[in-house]
C-alpha cells in the first residue's frame, strides 16, 4: 500500500512538472487591447492621413504638417465617430455643426502664413480641433470664438485638458473679438455670404484672412485676403469648398436659427 501511494504521488508530481513545462513554452494568449495600443493605431492613422491626404495634395509647410501629425483628431470628435477620425472628410460634432476634413484644416492653416509672435483669431471653435492645430504652431497666440454655448464650453474644457493654450470665448463670431484686436491672422471656419466688416476692421495691416464665402446650404468659395496699407483687401480665390453657414443674428439669412432644439452628441 505504501509503495502504491508513493507511485501515485510520483505520478502526480510528474504530471505537474509536464503541465508547468507546457505553460512555460506555449505562446502567450492574445492580450486585451490597451490604451497605449489604441494610441499607436491612432498615431499610425494620423501619419497616413498626413502623407496621403495632405502632403500628396500640396501642403508643404513643415510647421503645419508637424501640427497635423501631433494633434489627436480622434479626441475632437464624438466617441461614435472615432474610427472615422482620420478619414479625409468632415464629421458631425452635434448642434448641426461639423469638424472640417483634415486637408481643409491643413490648407487653411498654411494659407494664414503664420509667423512667430503672430496673434490669430478663429471664428467658429466647434470641437476645438482647428484651434488645437493653430496652437501647435510655435510662438503663435490663438483666440477663438464660438456662438453655440454648449460647444464653446466643451471645446474650452477639451483644449485645456489636452494642454492647448487657446483663449476661448462664447459669442457671435461675426463681430470678432474687438477687445483683443488687431490680429495678424483671422480664420473663419463657417461660411457667411459676405465678409464681415468687423473682422476686416480687426485685421492688422499686412494681416491675412482665410474665409469661405457663399450661400448657406451650398458650395462656397474659399478666399485668402491680405489687408493693404489703405485698408482694402487683396483677394485670392482658393477654389470651391463646402462649410456650414456662419450663424448668428448679424449673419444674413441666419437670423432665425435656434440652437435649443439641436441634439447634443455623445462625447
Amino acid at each position: 500500500m505504501r509503495r502504491r501511494i508513493m507511485l501515485v504521488a510520483l505520478a502526480v508530481l510528474a504530471l505537474g512538472a509536464v503541465a508547468l513545462l507546457w505553460r512555460s513554452t506555449r505562446p502567450p494568449s492574445p492580450a486585451t487591447p490597451t490604451q497605449s495600443q489604441d494610441e499607436t493605431v491612432y498615431t499610425q492613422r494620423r501619419e497616413r492621413m498626413v502623407l496621403e491626404t495632405i502632403i500628396n495634395r500640396g501642403v508643404s509647410d513643415e510647421r503645419v504638417l508637424a501640427a497635423m501629425r501631433a494633434v489627436p483628431r480622434h479626441l475632437f470628435v464624438p466617441e461614435s465617430e472615432r474610427d472615422l477620425a482620420y478619414g479625409d472628410f468632415p464629421l458631425p460634432i452635434g448642434y448641426h455643426q461639423t469638424i472640417s476634413q483634415p486637408y481643409i484644416v491643413a490648407l487653411m492653416t498654411e494659407l494664414l502664413a503664420l509667423q512667430p509672435g503672430d496673434r490669430v483669431l478663429e471664428i467658429g471653435t466647434g470641437s476645438g480641433y482647428q484651434a488645437a492645430v493653430l496652437a501647435s504652431i510655435p510662438d503663435v497666440e490663438v483666440y477663438s470664438v464660438e456662438i453655440i454655448p454648449e460647444l464653446a464650453e466643451s471645446a474650452a474644457r477639451r483644449l485645456a485638458e489636452l494642454g492647448y493654450n487657446v483663449h476661448c470665448r462664447q459669442g457671435d463670431g461675426y463681430y470678432g473679438w474687438a477687445e483683443e484686436a488687431p490680429f495678424d491672422a483671422i480664420i473663419v471656419t463657417a461660411a457667411p455670404d459676405h465678409v464681415p466688416p468687423p473682422l476686416v476692421a480687426q485685421l492688422a495691416v499686412g494681416g491675412r484672412m482665410v474665409i469661405p464665402i457663399g450661400p448657406p446650404g451650398g458650395y462656397q468659395t474659399l478666399w485668402r485676403f491680405v489687408k493693404q496699407e489703405n485698408g482694402e483687401l487683396q483677394a485670392t480665390n482658393m477654389g470651391g469648398v463646402a462649410f456650414v453657414p456662419l450663424t448668428g443674428p448679424a449673419s444674413e439669412g441666419n437670423s432665425q436659427q435656434d440652437h435649443s432644439g439641436w441634439p447634443d452628441p455623445s462625447w
